[in-house]
């Protein structure tokens, strides 16, 4: 088995690292969900002209999304490079779509980042906040990259190990 797994070891890892960071969170909300919730009401009492009367509910809802997204597209990710493992691609094609895909792992790092910066710009600049962006470029273009290679291999018979 280590074999096979040998050309999906890095996408592996960081998937394992997104579901574990989704754990991560969870725990960290059940210890002390308060931290957080404190953390956008100084932000928002210190910025009144930044925020509505949602705004505390709606960035509180940005920490629960990172956490969804990273247990949920980790789970799905790591089903995809089980895939790559059984298919047929060349080894060197397999590291490629597995560490492609494991990216999507930063995407819950965009609804994380929106938590963190939104008390202080508020939640539309958070929004398109650089490091917003850049996370969720990775993450959703890995996605959809990794899964193109699989994809095409699948059912188009495309990069076999010859």
């Amino acid at each position: 088995m280590s074999a096979e797994l040998s050309s999906v070891r890095i996408g592996l890892a960081i998937v394992l690292l997104g579901l574990f960071f989704s754990v991560g969170m969870g725990i960290s909300f059940g210890v002390n969900e308060d931290a957080y919730k404190n953390y956008v009401a100084e932000g928002v009492v210190a910025h009144p002209e930044l925020h509505s009367a949602t705004s505390e509910d709606k960035i509180w809802r940005y920490a629960q999304r990172a956490h969804f997204h990273a247990g949920g597209i980790a789970a799905f990710a790591l089903g995809l490079i089980i895939l790559v493992t059984l298919s047929d691609m060349s080894s060197r094609v397999k590291t490629r779509s597995s560490i492609l895909i494991s990216l999507s792992s930063f995407y819950p790092l965009a609804w994380l980042s929106m938590f963190f910066l939104s008390p202080g710009l508020g939640r539309g600049a958070a929004h398109e906040h650089i490091l917003t962006k850049m996370f969720t470029l990775i993450g959703v273009g890995g996605l959809l990259l990794g899964s193109f290679f699989l994809l095409a291999n699948l059912f188009l018979e495309k990069f076999k190990d010859r």
